[in-house]
């Protein structure tokens, strides 16, 4: 059952940021149409803003992460044994580089991991997080984290907050240009060369929809690939404890919690439970506490 999981959640992952590809070069095909009369143009430009806006996001530091949510590092054990060691150990069974590690001082349990790649990662956990939770429970939140390093959760994430941000970019562009008079001109010109009416109609309602519709799809696959990866990394925390009561343990306490005070937002993906405690809907970047639960009673 451990091992089924991974692999279905691997296997949607891939699917989700395939759509996410296919959905951009949609908006860049609508967008040239809309701008440059040419699909081929636009589909190639979306793709290459799309790029430039990976590689931007992924060259953003640990430090700016861990800054906007008020991290401070401990260099050495004695500043948090119990942390410090629990994170060295699921680090080693892992077979992981030893990350950085961050306390935040909020009341509230939770925390979360960050950096591109096992060699530049760090995990953070609040007081809180340190304060209810005994040994074995910080073992299976600290194996969820670590398992979001292992997968490389948290390049997936920032490639997906990057074709977000792409998309919502060409959508804005498409739609000021249009509706502020070079779209204008351009519709001119296609209405006196092209003798396709009925095409040149269907494909001017296709691009109006895409544009409104596309940033919606973009946040929808977002949270989908959010809320996937934190079943894997459920999955692969109990891969390295051995043991799903630990992290169902831990759950429990992180479902009954308060909000995180001075949680900054757009990090909110990253926590292993919402640290803003909003009701369920349908853009949660987390999974239901009681699903994840009852998923992890099922190994």
């Amino acid at each position: 059952m451990l091992y089924e999981q991974i692999q279905s959640n691997k296997r949607r992952t891939i699917v989700l940021l395939v759509g996410f590809l296919i959905l951009i070069g949609i908006v860049g095909a609508a967008v040239g149409y809309m701008l440059l009369n040419s699909l081929t143009t636009g589909i190639v430009g979306a793709l290459i803003i799309g790029a430039i806006y990976t590689v931007i996001m992924i060259s953003n530091s640990t430090n700016v992460v861990m800054a906007m949510n008020h991290g401070k590092e401990i260099t050495q054990a004695d500043q948090a044994p119990e942390l410090w060691h629990t994170v060295e150990d699921m680090a080693m069974v892992g077979q992981l580089p030893m990350p950085r590690v961050f306390i935040i001082d909020d009341a509230s349990p939770n925390a979360f991991a960050t950096g591109n790649s096992p060699k530049n990662a760090a995990v953070a956990a609040t007081t809180g997080l340190i304060a209810i939770m005994d040994r074995h429970e910080l073992e299976g939140v600290i194996g969820h984290e670590m398992s979001h390093v292992r997968n490389y959760d948290i390049r997936i994430s920032t490639i997906a907050l990057a074709l977000t941000a792409a998309i919502t970019l060409l959508t804005n562009l498409g739609s000021n240009w249009w509706f502020f008079g070079s779209g204008n001109r351009n519709r001119d010109n296609r209405d006196n060369n092209s003798s396709g009416g009925g095409l040149q109609i269907l494909l001017f309602v296709f691009s109006i929809a895409v544009m409104v519709l596309a940033p919606l799809v973009a946040a929808m696959i977002q949270m989908a690939i959010s809320r996937n990866r934190e079943y894997l990394a459920d999955a692969g925390s109990v891969e390295l404890t051995r043991n799903p009561e630990e992290l169902i343990s831990a759950l429990r306490k992180l479902g009954s919690a308060k909000p995180m005070q001075n949680v900054d937002p757009s990090s909110a993906a990253l926590y292993i439970s919402n640290p803003l405690k909003k009701k369920a809907h349908l853009f949660d970047t987390h999974p239901p506490i009681e699903e994840r639960i009852a998923r992890l009673e099922k190994m």
